[in-house]
């Protein structure tokens, strides 16, 4: 077998993303026969053992892709040092390392992408790629055309002007507006943010879509692996020179 570079050997483990394993080989926690390894190291699988904290890496697992809705409560990666409720612990059966693409904070449900594939986790993550992900948000106030106007055209946040977007008022119910908010950058909180800029809070947040991939029939906490069409289409979406590619029919 060809020799491969190691964080590719990683990622196809399951272990982490190409960008942890890189981090890793950089801390010295990566060696090949027993030697350190260095970034730009190469293996073959077949001949040489890689090892990570001094346990050799398994062989490549099988790709697999899931959508998860995740409730409310459950922290978005794999462990938690204070010991909350993870993701994982939602994904009964599944025997492969998955970790997620992006996440959703505490109080946030709704559609999360997970998969075993470093690059793809990788490259669905990469702004560059401005992949689609829509919220509907209950909103403590009532959103008049001029915030929903600020949303729609960009809000001033610390970390800069955020990029247009398309902000729906869906309904008011007493003294709660209900919104429909589709993004196509990915900055930590931002729904949150955004729309605590204007004055107001959020009291629900949930994705109901990443891209193309809707909850449909999904009930909070299930889980569905995707289908070779739709593993077919996040691949498309970047696979081009990263312009956006998501845009579609109205969410």
């Amino acid at each position: 077998m060809a020799l491969v570079r190691l964080q590719k050997l990683i990622a196809a483990s399951g272990l982490a993303s190409r960008r942890e394993a890189e981090r890793w080989i950089e801390a010295g926690r990566v060696t090949v026969d027993g030697q350190p390894a260095t970034i730009g190291d190469s293996a073959d699988p077949e001949r040489q053992t890689v090892a990570v904290d001094g346990r050799p890496i398994g062989r490549a697992e099988r790709p697999v892709y899931i959508l998860l809705n995740k409730p409310v409560g459950y922290v978005t990666t794999m462990r938690d040092p204070e010991g909350r409720p993870v993701v994982s612990d939602l994904l009964r059966g599944v025997r492969e390392r998955v970790v997620p693409v992006g996440r959703l904070d505490l109080t946030t449900e709704g559609a999360l992408l997970l998969t075993n594939d470093g690059d793809l986790a990788l490259h669905l993550s990469h702004p560059r790629f401005h992949v689609e992900k829509t919220y509907l948000a209950r909103v403590r106030g009532l959103l008049d055309d001029d915030s929903l106007h600020k949303l729609a055209h960009g809000v001033l946040l610390d970390d800069g002007m955020t990029a247009p977007a398309e902000a729906e008022l869906i309904r008011v119910v007493g003294s709660h507006s209900w919104l429909r908010l589709t993004l196509h950058e990915g900055r930590n909180r931002q729904v949150r943010r955004m729309c605590e800029a204007l004055g107001f809070s959020i009291s629900r947040l949930k994705r109901i879509r990443y891209a193309f991939l809707e909850l449909g029939q999904l009930q909070s906490g299930e889980f569905r692996y995707l289908g070779p069409e739709e593993v077919q289409q996040l691949k498309a979406l970047t696979a081009g020179p990263g312009q956006p590619k998501t845009r579609g029919r109205e969410k």
